[in-house]
């Protein structure tokens, strides 16, 4: 072999050898779309970015060589700006999955937007169950909870506790309408009645209307199908009017942790709440908690921002699968459909052919101020439902990939 051959040949070889180790870069763009700002940033927002930063991390895909990239923005509770920061992701920044989507507006919109482009939605923190039913999509998993299962929670147990008949106060954007509706239903199949609902428009400040046509109208149980602020201000503003040391019952829906911190243990306290996570839930949730809380000023997570870590995490186990070639959202979806759920925070799970995430879902009761221990030291358990039970029956929801198997 000539030099000039043996030389081709070493520059071809490095070349081949260069080309490998690029082709083995595996680059992924994971975007968090949350309320940064907003009624619901206590519950999402920036503690949303940290646990899917967290999730990176733990993955352990870092020190395999995977380039991750976690951006954030702030959809401020409007679906038209979360549709054109999705599109921009999706399309400019070569997003390959959002997560989060706290809003049910928000979430709906994106699902379909990365269903049109072929990539994946993660949604952790919006609520509407029709996420999984009419609106289910082959690219979107539905992670945490939904208006299904606090429903079927909180309105069976209140109901069978002697709540017979409900009044609600709604917020007027899709996740309250989808909370009334399936509680509801929740409250009709436990033998109960509604008789009489009144809708507020999204981060209201006066509730006083609303209260006292829940006073007129004599229900055993005001239900607040709303989150966030709205149900801390409606709930003070209920207080407030003597609406607690009435015959009737508060139900409250949904409530986020940071929600019941700022109402104050003495004016929760006894409240019946639904929620997949609880900090003080056990040994791994206390232990990831404390990472979170290290990083986050001392304030520990919320349920939405565990569900981030979680579905994040479990997204990466299945990226890992197509060896970095991320392009078909939809793919990216049905493996992990196939794999398992397993995590510190939710256990051991499954995710359903209509994108549902499976887990347990607890039934929570505020403490008294005597019972509680610390600052966050908020409820003691219940109940527990099962995931099987918990979650709307599969054959239920109207998904359109159901059956499709």
């Amino acid at each position: 072999m000539n030099r000039l051959t043996a030389a081709a040949i070493a520059a071809l070889t490095s070349l081949s050898l260069a080309s490998g180790a690029l082709a083995q870069t595996k680059t992924l763009t994971i975007g968090v779309l949350e309320d940064n700002s907003g009624l619901y940033a206590d519950a999402t927002g920036a503690g949303s970015t940290l646990a899917t930063q967290m999730a990176v991390e733990d993955s352990g895909l870092l020190q395999k060589g995977w380039k991750i990239h976690v951006i954030s923005a702030d959809h401020q509770n409007k679906a038209d700006i979360a549709s054109g920061i999705a599109r921009q992701w999706f399309d400019v920044e070569n997003a390959n999955v959002i997560v989060g989507l706290g809003n049910s507006s928000v979430a709906l919109a994106v699902n379909q937007i990365a269903r049109e482009k072929n990539k994946v939605a993660l949604v952790t923190s919006g609520g509407t169950s029709d996420l999984t039913g009419s609106a289910c999509s082959p690219n979107t998993v539905h992670w945490t909870y939904d208006t299904y299962a606090l429903a079927k929670s909180t309105g069976t147990a209140v109901t069978k506790s002697g709540g017979k008949t409900w009044f609600f106060i709604t917020a007027d954007y899709a996740f309250g309408a989808a909370l009334e509706r399936d509680t509801t239903t929740a409250v009709e199949k436990a033998g109960g009645r509604v008789i009489g609902s009144v809708r507020h428009p999204l981060n209201s400040s006066g509730f006083s209307s609303y209260l006292l046509q829940a006073l007129s109208s004599h229900a055993d149980v005001v239900a607040f199908a709303d989150a966030g602020r709205d149900a801390t201000n409606a709930i003070k503003q209920a207080a407030e009017f003597g609406l607690t040391k009435s015959n009737q019952k508060i139900a409250a829906l949904l409530m986020f942790l940071p929600d019941v911190k700022a109402l104050g243990l003495g004016v929760a306290q006894g409240l019946n709440l639904t929620t997949t996570f609880y900090w003080d839930l056990n040994d791994q949730t206390r232990a990831f908690s404390a990472r979170f809380a290290k990083r986050m000023n001392g304030v520990v997570p919320t349920m939405p921002q565990a569900g981030t870590y979680a579905g994040t995490l479990h997204y990466l186990k299945a990226a890992v699968a197509f060896d970095g070639n991320l392009g078909d959202g939809a793919a990216v979806v049905a493996k992990m459909k196939q794999i398992p759920t397993d995590d510190p925070l939710f256990g051991k799970g499954e995710i359903r052919v209509d994108g549902r995430a499976i887990h347990p879902v607890y039934l929570f009761q505020v403490k008294t101020p005597a019972e509680s221990k610390s600052a966050w030291d908020l409820y003691k358990l219940v109940a527990t439902t099962p995931g099987d039970e918990a979650f709307r029956p599969l054959n239920e929801g109207g998904c359109p990939l159901v059956g499709k198997r």
